[in-house]
């Protein structure tokens, strides 16, 4: 296979990127691009799904044409924003709505009535999932209902479904439809055991079978990626849900290793080894990997919000002008003063799982400044890890330590709360884009650089930072009091 060089696309929710990695892990060009967000209700979120596509396609060319052309790249890794429903004509490869992103909660009435039917527990049982917005197949269901094109679309035989890393492989391929297990393990309609969508569950949700991608491995000679776009076919030969592919980047490969990413929002993936998790405390068991057939499963906690609160508080209150300044912001006070944010602002993820639940800012005072508000938010993300934690304790997956990454784990300052809070050390490495890093291994084992997994990870990882817990019992305490009043009133 020619090519030095890994071209990852990393298509997130604010925006997408392309990296090229070299076989040592680290980075030779990357360009990123804003994507468009939507809110035509309170609730709603969407994406313009050619948007997507044809900023991946600039900033794929963009950093190809930084080394040369794509004689360079040897294969391509995709990595993307997970329950995202994209709906296009199979013939034309154009879409016909815009995509749902996972935010959405425009179907959380749907999910009610599902569960006073007494559908949740079958739905778990099969899928590991519990009847949520956040997850694919109620998307589906009301684009179908509620959308013209799709409906018509459906009739004719054309439709097409998929999240996004399927949109981006049908675009570049030309045609082929295709979802890789993980991914495909967050719709609700793929059994944990699995090799395609259950019938039934495409029944319950009344998702028509035939719009659906083909599943696949996580690595392997998935797909190609046609001459016209970057000047030669490439073969696609890695691609994860982005939560998966950061666990692998984090090394996260055997079983009891557990990562936190905190990007849009937190998610925390503990490796369950081949061992189908079964949660009984409102945790998600979801497909990690599928190589050569075989699963590897994590056990998940999703927080829906955590940077987009700082991005939140710079574009809506205005309160600070950048995400960095939050550093500055918390070390500048001894305390939040009592302040204590609930960043409720997409509904609570697990282990809550209240859809209907609103942000709450608890605590405020005349003496409450910008510096107090930006370390509750800073603090907030620590909270919130901490529930994680104890509902993983309590399913028989305590930490030995937590390994995080996204842009958030930049903030020393958050990093050390974290490792406070945990009463746990936290490693951070010197590399905190993983979802991409993992993208890459899966595409570097998948194109034959390495033979497992593990190689790519000694050769691609690099070093860590740790941070080790230097916070009092009785702080810890009373924070952790705090929190859960706040938590009641959201």
């Amino acid at each position: 296979m020619t090519g030095d060089h890994l071209l990852v696309l990393d298509a997130g929710t604010t925006s997408t990127r392309a990296m090229l990695f070299a076989g040592d892990g680290t980075v030779a060009a990357t360009a990123s691009r804003a994507l468009s967000q939507f809110y035509p209700k309170p609730g709603w979120v969407e994406h313009d799904a050619q948007q997507i596509w044809l900023e991946t396609l600039a900033c794929a060319r963009e950093v190809t044409s930084k080394i040369g052309g794509a004689a360079n790249i040897a294969a391509i890794g995709i990595a993307n924003q997970r329950e995202t429903v994209v709906a296009w004509n199979r013939d034309t490869g154009e879409p016909l709505s815009r995509a749902i992103v996972w935010q959405d909660r425009r179907t959380a009435r749907m999910c009610q009535s599902l569960r006073d039917d007494g559908h949740e527990t079958m739905v778990q049982q099969r899928t590991g999932l519990l009847l949520d917005p956040y997850f694919s197949a109620t998307k589906v269901r009301w684009l179908l209902d509620n959308d013209d094109a799709v409906a018509a679309a459906a009739k004719a035989g054309t439709l097409a479904f998929g999240t996004v890393e399927s949109w981006l492989t049908f675009r570049l391929s030309k045609g082929v439809h295709l979802s890789d297990a993980s991914n495909a393990s967050r719709t609700l309609l793929l059994p944990l055991d699995s090799a395609a969508p259950d019938p039934e569950l495409c029944a319950l949700f009344g998702v028509p079978e035939q719009a659906l991608p083909r599943i696949c491995d996580n690595a392997g000679a998935l797909a190609e990626a046609d001459a016209e776009w970057l000047g030669r076919t490439i073969p696609i030969t890695g691609m994860a849900g982005d939560q998966q592919a950061a666990t692998i980047g984090q090394a996260c490969l055997a079983p009891g290793e557990v990562k936190a990413t905190y990007g849009t929002g937190a998610f925390v993936l503990a490796n369950m080894g081949d061992t189908i998790p079964r949660s009984s405390h409102r945790l998600l068991g979801t497909v990690l990997m599928q190589l050569g057939g075989r699963r590897t499963y994590a056990l998940e906690g999703s927080v829906f919000v955590a940077g987009s609160l700082i991005q939140w508080l710079r574009d809506e209150l205005g309160l600070i002008k950048t995400a960095a300044e939050t550093e500055e912001l918390a070390r500048s006070v001894e305390s939040s003063g009592e302040v204590t944010i609930v960043p409720a602002l997409a509904g609570l993820g697990a282990p809550h799982w209240k859809a209907e639940a609103r942000g709450v800012i608890a605590g405020l005072s005349f003496s409450s400044g910008r510096a107090q508000i930006a370390r509750a938010a800073l603090e907030s993300m620590a909270h919130q890890t901490w529930d994680l934690a104890t509902a993983f304790a309590a399913d028989g997956a305590r930490w030995a330590n937590l390994r995080i990454d996204g842009g958030m784990s930049a903030n020393d300052w958050m990093a050390q709360d974290l490792a406070d809070m945990l009463d746990l050390p936290v490693e951070r490495p010197e590399f905190v884009e993983t979802t991409a890093l993992g993208a890459a291994m899966l595409a570097a084992l998948g194109c034959g650089w390495f033979p497992d997994l593990a190689e790519a990870a000694k050769a691609m990882r690099g070093n860590a930072a740790c941070f080790t817990p230097q916070l009092d019992q009785g702080q810890r305490a009373e924070r952790l009091a705090r929190w859960r009043k706040a938590l009641a009133a959201a």
